[in-house]
């Protein structure tokens, strides 16, 4: 879970690159040793920069590791020198690297996560650097998710779909129809095929909604919700309406009135809920596409699993916030950092990425690599959806952060166990959510 500053602490910041300037104004002796940007000096002419990556998983670690060194036998001059990040902690480690003035050239990050150093001054305007290529080759509801006051702060180049896990025998089973992209559940139908998936012991679905809020802001997407409305003046305020109430509603029904999802799974992480999942325990359980990788690798000899794609209300469209590449604005050699992204991003190298993580890349040439189109483990599926995928709601806004953590996430956690109803949710997610982003936008 992410931890933002106090409101406005980090707004009136003064970039590292403004303290510099106003450093070379004082005497030499006011300096305090150590300020020299060394590591950033070309030695004998060759340039090294500092790629800093979260990636974890063994085949995404290997992708990426392997695209560095490929970079440096190829370019001698331009060394790039891979930094391990950690997604837990990826926001932290940068906030203390940019306030401290070590922030690494290029970043790997995620779009819902760089709005705080953008507005912040930390990482650089692309908009100018940005390769016609990528330019063209990224579509542009994908790069919305990284554009903030019109300038463009990180190449999204990854992105998850949520999907819909399912036991397919008991899918075959029920007789329920069987989804597909091109004709999904509506989720009056999901509603029911949960039903009918449930039997005895079994739960048509589980819900691992530990941390509800991005699954439930990115699905509403389908059902036109948005949440969050942006004023012409720039300023966001929260609504409640009923195209935002349908998905948890659906949930909240699910559980407390058509018994027909788990209870327990709420306070559970996606993991948690695959040994109940093998066991037959729950038939169906939402998850994000990249699941598959666990699944294939754990799921006991002979289970038959498939990926359905989830409901659509008025469309399929659903919320994403992509894997992004950045450069630090301190960077000196941002035309080069930007040569390193190109050549990370070429097509045949963003599928090497995607299939390191089990995600969809962004670019249009990668997704019609064959690797990416194939049945099994139900890349098709997966590659089917790529059209339907916008920014997420919250992407750009200020004070996101602390309405998740103390508005949202208690509340939809409390509705979805059944412990209050949907006025009480409204009223938290509405009221009180507009006092805190008030405080952001002053």
């Amino acid at each position: 879970m992410r931890h933002d500053p106090a409101p406005g602490r980090r707004f009136r910041r003064m970039p590292r690159r403004r303290l510099l300037t106003a450093a070379a104004a004082l005497p030499a002796a006011a300096l305090l040793p150590g300020c020299s940007d060394d590591r950033r000096r070309p030695s004998g002419g060759r340039i090294t920069l500092r790629f800093q990556s979260p990636a974890w998983q063994q085949d995404s670690l290997k992708a990426n590791k392997q695209l560095v060194a490929e970079w440096n036998r190829q370019h001698p001059d331009v060394r790039v020198q891979y930094v391990q990040g950690a997604w837990p902690t990826v926001h932290d480690q940068l906030l203390t690297s940019f306030e401290g003035g070590e922030a690494p050239d290029i970043i790997h990050d995620a779009s819902d996560d760089l709005a705080d150093f953008a507005y912040g001054g930390d990482l650089a305007d692309l908009t100018p650097l940005l390769p016609p290529r990528l330019r063209r080759d990224i579509p542009q509801r994908s790069w919305q998710t990284a554009t903030f006051n019109g300038r463009i702060h990180g190449v999204p180049f990854l992105q998850e779909p949520r999907v819909l896990i399912a036991n397919r025998t008991k899918l075959h089973r029920s007789g329920v129809r069987i989804p597909t992209p091109e004709h999904p559940w509506t989720w009056r139908e999901f509603e029911e095929a949960a039903q009918r998936l449930t039997r005895g012991t079994t739960y048509g679905v589980a819900w691992p909604l530990k941390e509800p809020v991005s699954a439930t802001l990115n699905l509403s997407l389908s059902t036109g919700g948005q949440i969050f409305h942006r004023h012409r003046d720039g300023k966001v305020e929260v609504r409640f309406d009923a195209v935002d109430q349908a998905v948890p509603r659906t949930i909240h029904d699910q559980v407390n009135v058509y018994r027909s999802a788990s209870r327990t799974t709420l306070g559970m992480g996606g993991s948690d809920t695959l040994p109940g999942f093998f066991a037959g325990r729950y038939a169906m359980v939402p998850l994000g596409f990249s699941y598959r990788q666990q699944i294939a690798q754990q799921a006991p000899k002979g289970f038959d699993w498939t990926v359905l794609p989830a409901p659509r209300g008025t469309a399929l469209d659903q919320g994403v916030s992509p894997q992004t590449l950045s450069i630090a604005e301190d960077c000196p050699h941002k035309e080069e950092a930007m040569a390193f992204i190109d050549f990370l991003l070429s097509p045949p190298n963003m599928v090497r990425l995607a299939l390191g993580d089990w995600l969809l890349p962004t670019g249009q040439e990668a997704l019609k690599d064959p690797a990416l189109r194939t049945p099994r483990y139900d890349w098709v599926t997966g590659t089917a959806l790529a059209g339907s995928l916008r920014s997420a709601p919250a992407q750009s806004v200020r004070g996101y952060p602390e309405w998740k953590d103390k508005i949202a996430t208690p509340g939809l956690q409390e509705y979805y166990s059944g412990a209050i109803g949907l006025s009480a949710l409204r009223k938290r997610l509405v009221e009180d959510g507009n006092l805190v982003l008030a405080r952001y936008q002053r």
